[in-house]
């Protein structure tokens, strides 16, 4: 689950990581209100806040010197469609924004946490390279990129945050400070059950403090029965409607750019199925595991989830029949495509317990059904049918 900027900082705030004083707004009046009354000064940043980076490329950042500006930006980027390099062409709608508190910035730098998996273990980069896509840092200078992996038996030490800090070139209360933000970010990280924290840029004033000037922040969605008040910061309206409906079913599904709408039970086949479609030429629409159980209810929904996407020309079903009888699942997809009334061809492999029984009862429907009798005739039967 992703989360905007404010509420990532609201996150490192409770775990003593120095942000700036800031606040959300939704009306140009609001943000006036917060630059006036919980911040003073004579600069603020307005920020747009969507579920995507690059925002300032893109218009939605703007340093304001007195109010009537606070006020002017606000009511500019509100409402504003943003495109970035994250958001695709078809932009977001800004809704809200961040009401910041000038910084006077005198050095920007990186530093982000994940997982390796490759190593299983979480991994801790920073680079002096800050305010740039730490993709393009990757791709040009990979030695500027300073990585730390973090033992998950013993959590961060403090060694490893002085490392890091030396490597930025860090000295004297710059250092200290940067120490004491790096252990602060990672036990926000750890006592979140976050995928991701980014900082980019963090910085260092001139006056020697080190501050999350942008804040991205990623959570475990099978964690989140753990933070109620984390899964409360979830926006509907960041996400894909489709996605959002069917997690309504407990339906693992992502939208894609193609035409053939797959529903698979279980993850590793969902990924086999759309790789095998890719190479018999076609584009799968969509990733979409619908579990184990597989029943006529389940079923029912993805064929409404998948119909939704207008892009979807046809259905390709692939069922590994383990815990569940391919028979059942077969009389749920016949039961579900009549009561849905699915008008485009859908081309179904069921494999496993009772798959011939299967066959039988897909055969004798009625239907517009094309059964396979493997995977790789299944993906080159839906993609010849998109030619016809």
């Amino acid at each position: 689950m992703k989360i905007h900027e404010y509420q990532g900082k609201e996150i490192l705030r409770k775990y003593n990581v120095a942000v700036p004083r800031g606040g959300v707004a939704f009306t140009g009046e609001e943000a006036v209100k917060i630059a006036k009354e919980e911040m003073g000064g004579d600069t603020w940043v307005v920020k747009a806040q969507i579920h995507a980076g690059g925002r300032g490329k893109g218009g939605g950042v703007k340093v304001a010197k007195s109010l009537h500006e606070v006020w002017e930006h606000a009511c500019e980027i509100l409402g504003m469609n943003l495109v970035t390099h994250q958001t695709g062409p078809e932009g977001k709608i800004v809704k809200r924004l961040l009401v910041e508190e000038g910084v006077n910035i005198d050095r920007e730098l990186y530093v982000g946490i994940t997982l390796d998996r490759a190593l299983s273990k979480n991994v801790i980069m920073v680079s002096t390279e800050g305010g740039v896509e730490i993709e393009k840092v990757a791709a040009e200078t990979p030695e500027k990129i300073i990585k730390e992996t973090v033992e998950p038996s013993v959590s961060m030490q403090p060694y490893q945050a002085r490392k890091l800090a030396f490597a930025l070139g860090l000295s004297g209360t710059q250092h200290k400070n940067a120490v004491k933000f790096l252990l602060g970010l990672y036990k926000a990280y750890e006592g979140t059950d976050a995928s991701l924290a980014e900082i980019n840029p963090l910085v260092v004033t001139k006056e020697g403090d080190v501050i999350a000037l942008d804040a991205k922040m990623n959570f475990d969605d099978n964690a989140l029965y753990r933070h109620k008040e984390i899964n409360e910061f979830r926006d509907l309206d960041e996400e894909d409607p489709l996605e959002v409906e069917a997690s309504k079913y407990d339906l693992n599904y992502i939208k894609l750019d193609g035409n053939v709408g797959c529903m698979v039970n279980g993850a590793g086949l969902a990924m086999a199925t759309m790789d095998i479609i890719k190479l018999a030429g076609g584009e799968p629409a969509n990733f979409l595991d619908v579990g184990g159980g597989a029943s006529k209810e389940t079923v029912a929904n993805g064929f409404k989830i998948i119909l939704s996407d207008a892009n979807v020309k046809a259905i390709l079903i692939n069922i590994f029949g383990g815990i569940v009888r391919c028979d059942r699942v077969a009389q749920g997809v016949i039961d579900a495509a009549k009561e849905m009334h699915v008008t485009v061809p859908i081309v179904v492999r069921l494999e496993g317990t009772n798959a011939e029984e299967a066959a039988e009862l897909l055969n004798n429907s009625g239907l517009n059904f094309e059964v396979a009798n493997s995977l790789k005739d299944a993906a080159e039967k839906v993609t010849s049918v998109l030619d016809n």
